[in-house]
């Protein structure tokens, strides 16, 4: 990915769920889940049978099949694919969660009044990673770990940015004197 004005970036992370537990459960999940779907196949198709107590027809079952398969790999690629991107410039935070936000989003140090590093915690305050929204308000973009830098705006909307480099991140800040608690 392409970032304007590199020469200005202070800080730069990119993050992936690279969490060999997540893999597991989504191939794991998918695996059997098409494993039953091609017995179901094999069962009623080919050895005449029918699978289950309530039976799809032929046709059913092999759509059934075909859309889980294309399902589980569009939504394996998705996760290979999306990346958390922050950038800190002279001028504010940059934030992009692709594929889903098309540009960065950007959060000037004008906009913000509260800004400092913490240890949260995923599942108890946002119900896990990714884009989430807070139990008790505001959002955050996270892949991994339980560190972040908390943002909160002078509306008073708070944003939580996951980051694995909490010492680099907070070092850059403190160079620009914009850590504010």
């Amino acid at each position: 990915m392409k970032i304007e004005n590199e020469k200005d970036v202070l800080f730069y992370e990119k993050q992936r769920f690279t969490q060999v537990w997540l893999w597991v459960i989504i191939i794991g999940v998918f695996t059997f889940m098409i494993g039953l779907l091609l017995f179901g196949l094999y069962k009623q198709i080919i050895e005449g049978e029918q699978f289950g107590t309530k039976p799809m027809s032929d046709m059913g079952l092999v759509i059934t099949t075909v859309l889980t398969v294309l399902m589980a790999g569009l939504i394996s690629w998705l996760f290979y694919r999306v990346k958390l991107f922050t950038i800190v410039k002279n001028d504010g935070i940059y934030v992009r969660f692709y594929p889903f936000h098309g540009k960065f989003k950007s959060y000037k140090w004008e906009e913000i009044d509260k800004l400092f590093i913490r240890k949260y915690r995923p599942l108890l305050e946002y119900g896990g990673w990714g884009l989430r929204y807070g139990f008790e308000g505001g959002k955050a973009f996270n892949v991994s770990g339980d560190m972040g830098l908390q943002v909160v705006s002078v509306s008073g909307k708070k944003i939580l940015i996951g980051t694995n480099k909490p010492s680099q991140l907070e070092e850059v800040l403190a160079e620009l004197k914009q850590i504010k608690t």
